[in-house]
């Protein structure tokens, strides 16, 4: 038996498992829920919280897994945007997470891998008026989940504004944690200051997130349950950091962002995509325990 396999079953929906025997190592994968993982066990160590019930839901947002977010990461005012003159109404976290994704294929030859397909429609283009199609695939290998995104501009003639990210919920023991990470400043968006980042920061009974602002290397590790450490390694497009959780739920969020909560109402860092463009990005998690 190879040590790669991509297994399927349905728990609710239909889900995608890859397996990398040689590291006990698994990933679960949802298409029909928005191209989510819902698991991630790496090395034998789930890191991944997810609460199952809004999983289930077929309309409820899910607290858990690695929710993706296109075109925006966060929230708008009075969830609204004008573009070229028109007002449009887009949710939090943008329309990904709430599409279904289409399997491409899958593969175990080297690695236990997915690969995803979202295409824009008219039910996208409600909030968002671009032609785009996304091609993610999640790859599982050495014990590494490693996210391969390509972002498509189809749009015949215009430039496509986005900032994409990720939003991944990690089992932690406690919401105080030390970050390794060069970031010096971070904005605190429960009182709005900005203030200096010294490693460390506590997140019980805190309401809003944290944005991480100015880290240069593109890497983030941190504890998460057992003494395990997780690390996340991603391309330079993501140029932010936010750090979140609920209280009393045993998760805290570390998400890569591509800009800041509100961009699109902003205009200052959006990331234009030419016609016919493609921008390729990647997000490596491992764990070591």
């Amino acid at each position: 038996m190879s040590q790669f396999q991509v297994n399927s079953y349905t728990d609710t929906y239909k889900i995608y498992e890859l397996i990398e025997e040689s590291t006990s190592s698994r990933i679960r994968v949802c298409p029909e829920r928005g191209g989510i993982v819902i698991g991630c066990q790496l090395n034998g160590l789930e890191v991944f919280y997810l609460d199952k019930a809004t999983f289930d839901h077929p309309t409820a947002n899910i607290r858990g897994g690695n929710p993706i977010l296109f075109p925006i990461c966060g929230q708008l005012d009075n969830r609204t945007y004008i573009w070229d003159g028109k007002s449009y109404d887009m949710a939090n976290h943008g329309v990904a997470r709430t599409s279904v994704w289409e399997v491409a294929g899958t593969n175990t030859e080297g690695e236990a891998s997915i690969t995803i397909v979202l295409k824009s429609s008219e039910a996208t283009k409600d909030s968002y008026p671009f032609d785009f199609e996304l091609t993610f695939t999640y790859a599982l290998v050495n014990g590494e989940l490693h996210i391969r995104q390509q972002y498509h501009n189809l749009t015949d003639v215009a430039s496509m504004p986005f900032y994409a990210g990720f939003h991944p919920y990690f089992l932690t023991d406690s919401k105080r944690l030390a970050y390794e990470t060069d970031a010096t400043r971070y904005l605190d968006y429960n009182d709005m200051v900005e203030k200096p980042f010294t490693g460390e920061l506590d997140l019980d009974g805190m309401v809003e997130s944290v944005t991480l602002l100015d880290p240069v290397k593109r890497e983030i590790t941190f504890p998460v349950i057992e003494g395990a450490r997780v690390r996340m390694t991603y391309d330079d497009v993501f140029k932010y950091v936010v750090l979140w959780s609920v209280q009393d739920k045993p998760f805290v969020c570390v998400e890569p962002w591509m800009a800041m909560t509100g961009e699109l109402n902003r205009q200052e860092e959006l990331y234009m995509l030419e016609s016919g463009g493609t921008l390729n990005a990647n997000l490596t998690i491992s764990c070591e325990r």
